[in-house]
């Protein structure tokens, strides 16, 4: 999935003839704390609600105004993951999104990104996640997909983490099957330390968030 994949027509871009008040309107109305501007399809940058504070005279359009603009954006054809990479480093809740002649083209948000994320199939499909600790030399895809696979079991989804302050790393694993015993017991002789694993009827909402949380720390390493 691409950054045009993810645009949303809901909210729509400032223009340099709109005033700060409207801005601010905006921003409250839509839940946002930043947003784009543009002239024309020219994208000029991308003003938060700090800027719009500070200024001295918000009733005059933003085009009269003495703005200090970050530029951030995301091109059409970059990855969800690239995305997120923007968004989680930069601490925003949306992004414009630019094609190749850099005329702007839209936008993507952070909540819509989570929507499609927990939509997709390997979320929706049901088995169970298991979550193994292990030291970075230690890791091998290979060898943990063949403990899976040997159990009957498909790997739905894989991502790496590294928790703050640890040389370890955690290795989250989505599979198809429900019951996972007998694949943490091949873990288990393999001498894998296994920290948590959940049935796919034990998944809570925090569950979602803080493995979701775990992604977005380990896309901002």
């Amino acid at each position: 999935m691409y950054a045009k994949d993810l645009i949303i027509d809901e909210i729509p871009p400032l223009k340099i003839s709109d005033t700060g008040e409207k801005a601010l309107q905006w921003m409250d109305e839509y839940g946002v704390t930043n947003l784009p501007i543009v002239r024309g399809l020219e994208y000029l940058g991308l003003i938060s609600e700090a800027d719009l504070l500070d200024m001295e005279h918000p009733e005059k359009q933003l085009g009269r105004q003495r703005l200090s603009l970050m530029r951030p954006y995301a091109k059409e054809g970059q990855h969800y993951y690239e995305v997120l990479t923007i968004l989680s480093t930069l601490k925003l809740s949306l992004i414009p999104v630019i094609n190749e002649k850099e005329q702007y083209t839209g936008i993507v948000t952070l909540a819509h990104i989570m929507d499609n994320f927990a939509g997709m199939a390997f979320m929706r499909e049901k088995g169970g996640l298991i979550v193994l600790e292990m030291n970075e030399k230690d890791y091998q895809l290979s060898q943990i997909a063949g403990i899976v696979e040997s159990n009957d079991g498909k790997i739905l989804s894989l991502y790496i983490s590294s928790p703050p302050d640890s040389s370890k790393l955690e290795v989250t694993l989505k599979v198809n099957r429900e019951d996972l015993s007998a694949i943490l017991q091949t873990f288990a002789r393999y001498n894998y330390t296994v920290k948590a694993s959940f049935h796919h009827s034990h998944f809570s909402d925090n569950d979602i968030k803080n493995r979701f949380d775990s992604l977005m720390n380990y896309i901002n390493m």
